[in-house]
């Protein structure tokens, strides 16, 4: 291995793999919480484990979901601008919209539930320290929230200056796990028969409706697995796939000598904890402390996966503008979003205060996981079927089965807790549905001008009227239908300079890529300029105008006052209001912008 894909497999680790290398810490614990620690349960549970995560993970994300994108990027919003160009019908574009419009939704409840379990799975490990044994759940809970607290604080000033140690503490993490693991494994070498499925199936039709509800837990083992394709924009697709064949074995070591300490302690409560401590008592609160660095990171891979989905519905007219500030100037990918990380914080305090302990909070977990990998199961195996590709069609729709198999075992949850995520997951997904829904009858209502109409007064205007010297823009999302601010501000207030340009931002089915077109002088006075970019590109119009040798004296943009009785477009209006303009999205110069206000009925 190259030192450069070196780099990349420890990087990935700290950047993509947090989340899903910090499930040993709660997830066999959850699973023996509800069962008994027999040597057949153990077994069966290992096995089920085991091929979860080859299953969901490996199948799923590295071989099929993360060869299906052009340019290694991932999420949920790219395999929808992958799939729609495809579609015939329009009602199945609708369809695929609405799955990824809730797809997002689950992914950011899903989101909120990491940092909670995480954070307080990992400082309930305080208890094992001599002195410490009854600390107050209050306690935990406070320190739990006061590391969330740090966590979103630094988010603002990017995450890159601390984002080198990530690699490396995660690196060690996945070391201790393999360590402590093939320590254990050494005192009941029984379990590496879990390695044959037929113990995890047996386990499941041996046992009934329990056997099948018990998946509700397991699942916990594959969390992570979403984020780990959501963050692929950001390293790029092999060194994603070379960490992950590492993190694999680590994994599956590791919770192999958990079954191992569960065998020979039945009484554990705390598995990993209990299990490390019992080991290697005199390093117990480094290793507590080095549990606590992860989660943190795991965090972090959550946030900025979660930046990710925001900004690419963003670019995709899925979502309103939000301010969003660029914290590195290397990494593209490295985005802060103001509002989204001041509302995740609040939902994950909430969360712990509502929960209390991380064995409350599995009751809850995996329900927006499962959801999210229906969704991406289903993008993909369609994908793969339009694209003639048989065989990996058949494995994708048996992957479909198994990830249905897992949310239908969650639904199970709902009652007891299952439904905060779906709670949360609600006030993205209705904040997207109305906005969308909103776009589209605000379009209808501000009936654009044709481009031939307008030209034909725009000459007469430009040849009559005193003109201002200098040049104006004009921003528009589409030449041939201008909005109505650009004809009234032109005809009706009679604001004409010597050069008028047209700006408009089309997204491209490309995920990256800048390019523009410039066609000057349409006719006298008048110019079109386009600018071309991928749905994941970020753009600086500033730079791309001066590039293209445009001195402009104003800028002029549309703003619509919704004026509206319809509750629902009230909410849109507010949303409009509450996001920034497209000038100030783009960060254009203050000192020359201009909006024009058109009042719009709804």
């Amino acid at each position: 291995m190259t030192h450069n894909s070196l780099n990349g497999v420890v990087k990935s680790m700290g950047l993509v793999f947090g989340d899903i290398g910090t499930s040993p810490i709660y997830a066999l614990t959850a699973i023996f919480f509800i069962i008994q620690p027999t040597r057949d349960n153990v077994l069966g549970m290992l096995s089920l484990i085991l091929w979860t995560l080859t299953m969901l993970v490996t199948v799923q994300y590295t071989y099929l979901a993360m060869h299906l994108g052009t340019k290694g990027e991932g999420g949920t919003i790219v395999l929808r601008e992958i799939l729609l160009p495809m579609l015939k019908s329009r009602t199945l574009a609708a369809f695929v919209s609405l799955l990824a419009i809730v797809g997002i939704a689950l992914f950011i409840g899903d989101g909120v539930i990491t940092p909670a379990i995480s954070m307080l799975s990992a400082v309930e490990g305080i208890v094992l320290i001599p002195g410490f044994e009854h600390t107050r759940e209050t306690t935990l809970m406070i320190i739990a929230g006061l590391i969330a607290i740090g966590l979103f604080s630094i988010q603002a000033r990017g995450s890159e200056r601390i984002a080198w140690t990530f690699g490396p503490v995660m690196l060690i993490w996945f070391a201790v796990l393999a360590g402590t693991g093939l320590v254990a494994i050494w005192s009941a070498p029984g379990v590496l028969y879990a390695v044959n499925p037929v113990y995890g199936i047996h386990y499941i039709t041996s046992h009934g409706l329990e056997g099948f509800l018990i998946l509700s837990s397991v699942i916990l083992v594959a969390t992570g697995g979403e984020a780990l394709y959501a963050d692929m924009g950001h390293l790029g697709r092999g060194p994603i796939i070379r960490a992950w064949h590492i993190v694999f074995f680590v994994l599956a070591i590791n919770y192999l000598g958990q079954g191992a300490f569960i065998l020979t302690h039945p009484g554990a409560h705390n598995i990993l904890f209990e299990m490390v401590y019992s080991q290697f008592r005199i390093v117990y609160i480094p290793f507590l402390l080095l549990s606590i660095a992860a989660t943190v990171i795991a965090s972090q891979a959550m946030i900025s996966g979660i930046f990710s989905i925001v900004y690419q519905g963003i670019t995709t007219r899925m979502m309103p503008l939000l301010r969003i500030d660029y914290t590195s100037p290397l990494l593209r990918s490295q985005i802060y979003i103001d509002v989204v990380n001041w509302a995740l914080l609040l939902a994950v305090l909430f969360i712990i205060v509502i929960f209390r302990s991380s064995a409350n909070l599995t009751h809850a977990y995996g329900l927006a996981v499962c959801g999210t990998m229906v969704i991406t199961a289903i993008f993909v195996t369609w994908i793969l079927i339009l694209r003639g590709q048989i065989i990996r069609s058949l494995i994708g729709a048996v992957i479909l089965g198994i990830t249905v198999a897992f949310l239908l075992a969650n639904f199970d949850k709902i009652p007891y807790g299952g439904y905060w995520s779906l709670v949360i997951a609600a006030v993205p997904f209705a904040i997207v549905l109305v906005f969308v829904q909103g776009q589209k009858k605000l379009a209808s209502a501000l009936s654009p001008v044709p481009f031939d109409d307008f030209l034909a007064r725009f000459n007469d205007a430009y040849n009559t009227l005193n003109r201002i010297s200098g040049t104006a823009l004009f921003f528009a999302r589409d030449f041939r239908a201008l909005p109505q601010y650009i004809p009234r501000t032109m005809f009706n207030n009679r604001i004409i300079y010597d050069d008028n340009i047209i700006v408009s931002i089309n997204r491209t089915e490309a995920p990256f890529g800048i390019t523009w077109g410039f066609t000057r002088e349409v006719t006298k006075g008048f110019s079109i300029f386009e600018i071309y970019a991928g749905y994941m590109e970020f753009v600086n119009i500033a730079n791309i105008l001066k590039e293209a040798e445009i001195d402009e004296l104003t800028i002029f943009y549309g703003i619509e006052d919704v004026i509206t009785t319809n509750i629902v477009w009230r909410v849109f209006a507010a949303i409009r209001r509450l996001s920034p303009s497209l000038v100030q999205f783009y960060k254009l110069p203050a000192d020359r912008i201009h909006g024009v206000v058109t009042r719009v009925e709804m």
